[in-house]
């Protein structure tokens, strides 16, 4: 993966090593040598990431960082904050500035190269849901969900540890707003994975009482869990176990004994990234979703329609026949030109619903075109598809349709034709005699349902 990462240091010469090892990588680098520079770097240039240094003369790390997580145009570029810095105090000062991550000089260069992926990525998942959103709205369609960019997220977490301090821990996440169960029992630790969501799991490989590996091995194997971060706690000098953890699947790290900053940071990038990857999914099926529904009635469209109806006649039989009804609103230029566009949509929705009520739910009812409708009925025969065809007419006719405002009651009445499956039908010629007996009810005066022999 490569990215735009700015580098910010008073020090050239430690700017020049970072450069080196980040272009070595691939990595596209920009530079700044102080913290005016810096802002200005930020928002003409846009990194995907900065790594910044704390102590600076005139404005230093935290200034910088505070500054571009107050700007709504640069809030969600990640930043991570390069110190020699090894008292918690300033560790927290880090925290309540916004930053994402914290490096220690000198820098590991697995540790820097893994922070930055981890964090790109997520500043990817975050424009990805932006311009997803921008598409939504510019073509009129509702709001995915809420996305915004929150500098202090919260979720729900399981923390699998068998130390004594771990209710100290656990009051130190619940602290910051997050709902944590703490267990130390592997098939309770299990039980509660399986069956109730979480945002993140963080489970001690160095746990004396069982293999915390074994949960992270049984973690990944749930299909379920397998989009859940899990981040590892390891004990000094246990690299073999650590390898083995990210080997399994583990998302992040953090060694023994643990600094609160650095672990709160973590927890709460994870659970962010956790919170992304959860809306991606849900934009995701409403996509699919929304291009297979018609965006005014929430009916399917007639792509959908037609696809499944030549998925149902793949099994229709004598004993288990399929039925197709077509209904066109009577007269609804009318509507339109006596009472409105927005009228008109009115009428389509409310004639939507009451085709649903109307229909049983393992039926398909489609809008087929303008004031056209198609309802699919599978198992049925054609004595009981002019019933449901009947219902339905009398259903539109019998109530009138409210619109307008103020509110005027307005008459509608629809014609249906039908036609029921044979043996040699495919789904062209079923809609074609379906159609022809929408034909006839409407020549033989509407507000009528004719059904077309097979």
């Amino acid at each position: 993966m490569t990215a735009r990462v700015l580098v910010v240091d008073d020090m050239p010469v430690n700017v020049r090593l970072l450069e080196a090892k980040l272009s070595a990588e691939y990595f596209h680098v920009l530079s700044a040598t102080s913290g005016a520079e810096a802002l200005d770097k930020v928002r003409q240039e846009l990194p995907d990431i900065v790594l910044l240094d704390v102590m600076m003369p005139g404005m230093d790390g935290f200034e910088v960082c505070r500054r571009v997580k107050r700007d709504p145009a640069c809030a969600h570029i990640p930043v991570v904050m390069v110190t020699a810095l090894d008292q918690p105090a300033d560790r927290l000062a880090g925290l309540h500035a916004g930053a994402d991550d914290f490096l220690t000089k000198p820098v590991d260069d697995v540790s820097m190269f893994a922070r930055v992926r981890s964090l790109v990525r997520m500043k990817s998942m975050f424009e990805e849901l932006r311009m997803r959103e921008e598409t939504r709205q510019s073509l009129g369609l509702p709001d995915a969900g809420e996305f915004a960019f929150d500098s202090r997220p919260t979720g729900t977490i399981l923390f699998v540890d068998d130390r004594p301090d771990l209710d100290g821990w656990l009051a130190t996440l619940k602290e910051q707003g997050n709902e944590v169960t703490g267990i130390s029992d592997f098939d309770a630790a299990m039980n509660e994975a399986r069956n109730v969501p979480h945002d993140l799991i963080i489970v001690n490989i160095s746990m004396q009482s069982f293999d915390g590996l074994r949960i992270c091995s049984e973690l990944r194997a749930i299909p379920t869990l397998r989009s859940t971060p899990v981040m590892v706690l390891v004990g000094p000098g246990e690299h073999k176990k650590l390898a083995q953890a990210l080997d399994l699947g583990a998302n992040d790290y953090l060694h023994l004994p643990l600094d609160r900053s650095e672990f709160l940071v973590r927890a709460k990038t994870q659970i962010r990234k956790k919170h992304y990857a959860d809306l991606l999914k849900q934009n995701r099926e409403m996509g699919m979703e929304m291009a297979v529904r018609d965006q005014l009635t929430g009916l399917f469209n007639r792509r959908y329609m037609a696809q499944h109806l030549e998925t149902l006649l793949k099994g229709a039989s004598e004993e288990k026949p399929i039925a197709l009804l077509i209904m066109d609103i009577d007269y609804f230029k009318r509507v339109n030109d006596t009472y409105g566009h927005p009228a008109g949509d009115e009428v389509l929705r409310q004639f939507s619903q009451r085709l649903l009520v109307n229909i049983r739910n393992v039926d398909l009812a489609c809008r087929y075109g303008g004031e056209e409708f198609v309802v699919v009925l599978s198992g049925t025969d054609p004595h009981t598809a002019w019933q449901v065809g009947e219902r339905l007419r009398s259903a539109v006719e019998r109530s009138l349709f409210p619109v307008g405002n103020p509110p005027q009651s307005i008459p509608v009445t629809v014609s249906i034709g039908i036609a029921s499956s044979g043996d040699d039908d495919d789904s062209a010629t079923l809609l074609q005699r379906a159609d022809q007996a929408l034909y006839r009810a409407k020549q033989e005066g509407r507000n009528r349902v004719i059904a077309q022999a097979a």
